[in-house]
């Protein structure tokens, strides 16, 4: 009895306290931002402070989606993110199988000079990239942004997915080709089912990536109607005062779709970071 409980006690030591005080340090932010976006206005600043708002009010979430436009941020971010998935997700298969797949002259050399680019501050091509999209008059507007965040989501997406593919037997593939199927249609019909996991871990990270950018938003689009939210949050900071209230509602909104996302495709996403990891 006395080992057990012993064993119980060194378990939760060294494994579940460490656990429980990360929890606690990483969950501490996200709900001192939903308290304040539940509070009055009055009350944010209000000493002492109040770890519950009493009453809890809507008034910051329906003004920050009504009157500040965070409907129309929303919409804005969301049609990038999903825009940006779907030709990331595309262009990462075929160029992950290609890679699996063909052996070809300066293979290993490719692959570097992609990893290379990940090497690559986003914040050293930005005036390059600006003047090359002014001139192509693609500044102002979502399809430089998307255009900008594939580019940058691409190669490292491709070496993903190049691990996901090596995974699979190429025999699968050859028994297609055997019951007449092309090589196109053996990617579609055997490849896709099999890559499930990893074409889930591809789109989450492509989607968080394209979702939470800042920087590139801030300088390519000018227009109030075409802000995502990471740029209509940081313009909802006066010069002379800040409705915290509000600014912490449209933090809320924007971390929605990620923790659904996240508690939707979770089981898939440990699967295909655990595969990538060992067949990769």
């Amino acid at each position: 009895m006395n080992h057990k409980l012993e064993k119980y006690c060194s378990l939760f030591l060294y494994r579940y306290l460490p656990l429980t005080l990360l929890l606690l340090f990483i969950m501490v932010p996200f709900y001192w931002t939903l308290n304040t976006s539940l509070k009055l206005e009055g009350d944010i600043t209000k000493m002492p402070i109040e770890y519950w708002p009493a009453p809890a009010t809507f008034d910051n979430f329906i003004m920050s989606w009504n009157n500040v436009g965070f409907s129309l941020f929303f919409r804005n971010s969301m049609f990038i993110a999903l825009s940006t998935v779907l030709i990331v997700l595309v262009l990462s298969i075929l160029a992950g199988y290609a890679i699996s797949r063909f052996s070809f002259k300066g293979k290993n050399a490719f692959m570097l000079l992609l990893l290379c680019t990940q090497f690559v501050p986003g914040a050293m091509l930005l005036i390059p990239l600006f003047m090359q999209f002014n001139a192509m008059q693609l500044t102002g507007t979502h399809l430089g942004l998307i255009i900008t965040y594939s580019a940058f989501q691409l190669p490292f997406n491709a070496i993903l997915m190049s691990g996901f593919i090596r995974g699979i037997p190429e025999a699968l593939e050859e028994a297609a080709e055997v019951d007449g199927c092309n090589r196109l249609q053996a990617i579609f019909h055997v490849i896709l089912p099999i890559l499930i996991p990893g074409l889930v871990a591809t789109s989450v990270f492509t989607f968080i990536g394209a979702w939470n950018e800042f920087l590139f938003a801030l300088m390519f689009i000018t227009k109030k109607s075409l802000f995502t939210l990471p740029v209509g949050l940081s313009y909802m900071q006066g010069e002379f005062d800040i409705n915290y209230g509000a600014l912490a509602a449209g933090s809320v909104i924007a971390l929605v779709p990620v923790v659904i996302l996240f508690s939707y495709v979770q089981k898939y996403l440990v699967q295909g970071l655990g595969a990538g990891a060992v067949k990769g």
